[in-house]
């Protein structure tokens, strides 16, 4: 498979943020009452995550390694408020109704994750085409969960309504605890059709990446051998063992004390011999 497909395909099935591996939780369960909010904070999220993921890929020589999160945050922010503001210009009322989420972009895990484990390591096209497919990935899924929310919870589908659905409103489906529901259908459904594919002989690779906890037979090993484990642990050289020096015997206090005392006693003898000597000398030359 071309490359550059996988990376889409990666992002829209094997390894869909939403679904998958269960990243972006708090615009997900928050924003999702309605379709065109799943569409909009989406790609929302997508132009973010494009654009941030070529910068930094760009960049990826540049930036010092202790410093790159901060580097990346800034380079997120940047991009997250640009489209804040053209939203707020151009779509005040979809502006209006996903709030507070739209900066909270800067810290979705989805972009700081495939910064960190993707772009960084990567050339500039590979990981545009990775922030496309992640992207896409994450809109697919929240508008899944807004649709599915307001027919169920409004009777409508992008703000027409359903007729049929008219007597059938189920409130809770507009809250909170409608979308931890609707995940979790979802997810459950999405299980149902990989075991299938399993069962049929067309499994799906398993998840790659860091996320995967296992590198072997990983596309991306060839990538990020090394570099991950030096972001967070510093390479120690081996010491060799000649140059390691002898430890210093420590002196036992209760020999030193003899020792000084013997050595006392030995120059009082001294002394006294010599007084002795000078004596006799003196006696032989009275004589």
């Amino acid at each position: 498979m071309n490359k550059y497909i996988e990376r889409l395909y990666n992002g829209l099935w094997k390894e869909n943020p939403t679904f998958v591996l269960m990243l972006g939780m708090c615009p997900t369960l928050a924003v999702t009452t309605s379709a065109i909010n799943g569409i909009g904070m989406g790609l929302s999220t997508t132009v973010v995550l494009v654009l941030s993921n070529m910068m930094i890929s760009a960049l990826r020589n540049i930036i010092p390694d202790r410093v790159r999160m901060p580097a990346f945050i800034v380079v997120v922010a940047s991009f997250v408020t640009m489209v804040q503001f053209l939203m707020e210009g151009f779509t005040p009322s979809l502006y209006s109704s996903l709030g507070i989420y739209i900066p909270l972009i800067v810290v979705n895990c989805i972009i700081l994750g495939r910064a960190e484990s993707y772009a960084s390591k990567n050339p500039v096209i590979p990981s545009m085409f990775d922030g496309i497919g992640m992207g896409l990935g994450f809109t697919v899924g929240l508008t899944l969960i807004g649709m599915v929310r307001e027919i169920l919870g409004n009777g409508s589908v992008f703000g027409a309504e359903i007729s049929i659905l008219n007597d059938f409103h189920i409130a809770l489906f507009g809250l909170a605890p409608g979308a931890f529901f609707v995940l979790g259908t979802l997810v459950a459904v999405m299980n149902v059709v990989r075991k299938n594919m399993e069962a049929k002989g067309k499994p799906l690779p398993a998840v790659q990446g860091c996320l995967g906890g296992d590198c072997s037979g990983c596309t991306l090993s060839t990538a990020c051998t090394g570099k991950s484990m030096t972001h967070h642990v510093a390479e120690v050289p081996p010491v060799d063992p000649k140059d390691v020096a002898k430890p210093t015997p420590v002196a036992d206090p209760v020999k030193q004390t003899a020792n000084a005392k013997n050595e006392e006693d030995v120059e009082k003898s001294g002394s006294d011999s010599s007084y002795a000597d000078n004596d006799i000398a003196g006696k032989e030359e009275n004589k």
